[in-house]
């Protein structure tokens, strides 16, 4: 196997394929990246059994200036391979494997000789038929993931809570994430045929990957999934991940389907108003903040209290305040995470009593998004 590449396009595919390498691993070689050359181009594979990536550099492409002069594969150790290709001296480096998988790598004036492993050891990924794919633009699903895996548990007690479940049903496809204490839902209109459907789990971390390494020049996402599979398809780059078992919680209950007490604020202004509560409130061991509706006075009212260092008080700036007094305690972290999901919008918040979950939901689409947030008890 030999070849040569443009170091910086080989590098940036790279980056991207090592987000499913990890360090920890019960199987030696997958601490490894497998590489793979033919006539058509140079692939790389990253995976930790959970997730893996392939991304192909083509020969077609012109700014990789990719050269094979002997097809072939390998798999080197990743973080000692990445070290070295980040540090080389040229712009073009090239790869050439030996006898015992010793693997020379040259640039310029450098060379290094690295130990390689027997490309025919690493795992196969998963084969995914193409039945029934269907796609959704790059920036709505990273959105999607933005807004959803806020509320996914971190909690392995419960490994269902720790994905998002995913329905497609009659081309509608909902979201959602709970980690018992909030919830986040999601809900788009797919373009896929009406008898196509689907109910999966998708592990959190997966998602979060997932978003990191979509680039931004990718319009579309296609998704095919599998019994315990699912794949991402964008450009020349695949991310799988496998799928959590399980029957995941009803979620529709959680959601109040009505409210007494309803208030309208501008997601930046609040999020600004819980960082400042919430510098005392992360001082007192429970975290709690305080908020004071009165509907008579028109008036909004936020409490942070560190008994060992103080205590703040602010009146809230909002749109429009309707129903019944209030007092209310929730974690302000809960709801910073959720203010941030809204980016610069207006919001609705709606509460149905002190101790009941309350929701938020954008103002001008109060169908398609809604975090809920459970309040804290404080007596």
């Amino acid at each position: 196997m030999k070849f040569s590449i443009n170091r910086t396009q080989f590098i940036k595919t790279l980056n991207d394929v090592q987000r499913a390498i990890s360090a920890k691993t019960t199987i030696p070689i997958l601490t490894g990246l497998k590489l793979v050359l033919s006539q058509e181009g140079l692939t790389l594979t990253g995976s930790d059994a959970d997730i893996s990536i392939e991304a192909t550099l083509a020969t077609t492409d012109e700014k990789n200036q990719l050269t094979v002069e002997e097809p072939g594969a390998i798999v080197l150790p990743a973080r000692f391979f990445s070290e070295i290709a980040k540090k080389l001296p040229e712009d073009q480096m090239t790869i050439a494997v030996g006898d015992n998988f010793q693997t020379t790598i040259r640039s310029g004036k450098s060379e290094f000789t690295i130990n390689g492993l027997d490309a025919n050891s690493y795992p196969h990924l998963p084969e995914i038929a193409d039945q029934n794919p269907f796609s959704i633009a790059t920036d709505v699903l990273k959105q999607l993931i933005r807004q959803t895996v806020i509320a996914v548990s971190n909690q392995e007690s419960r490994p269902i809570l720790t994905g998002v479940h995913l329905v497609l049903n009659s081309g509608e496809m909902l979201a959602v994430a709970t980690d018992s204490h909030r919830l986040a839902q999601r809900k788009l209109t797919v373009s896929v045929p009406s008898d196509v459907n689907y109910d999966v789990i998708i592990p959190g971390k997966s998602l979060i990957e997932l978003s990191r390494t979509l680039a931004d020049g990718d319009e579309t996402v296609e998704i095919r999934i599998a019994e315990n599979q699912v794949l991402f398809k964008a450009g020349n780059l695949a991310f799988y991940s496998r799928l959590l078992e399980g029957n995941y919680p009803d979620t529709a209950r959680l959601i109040p389907t009505s409210s007494s007490t309803q208030i309208e604020f501008n997601a930046p202004v609040l999020l600004a108003a819980i960082e400042r509560a919430s510098l005392l409130s992360h001082e007192s061991r429970n975290n709690v903040v305080r908020l004071t509706l009165n509907t008579a006075d028109n008036t909004a009212i936020i409490y942070g209290n560190s008994p060992d260092v103080g205590n703040v008080e602010e009146t809230l700036q909002f749109e429009n305040l309707t129903g019944e007094d209030l007092e209310i305690s929730f974690n302000p972290d809960y709801m910073k995470d959720a203010l941030r999901s809204f980016g610069q919008t207006a919001i609705m918040i709606n509460f149905t009593a002190a101790l009941r979950p309350f929701t938020l939901v954008p103002s001008e689409d109060q169908e398609h998004y809604i975090q809920l947030i459970t309040p804290v008890r404080t007596f």
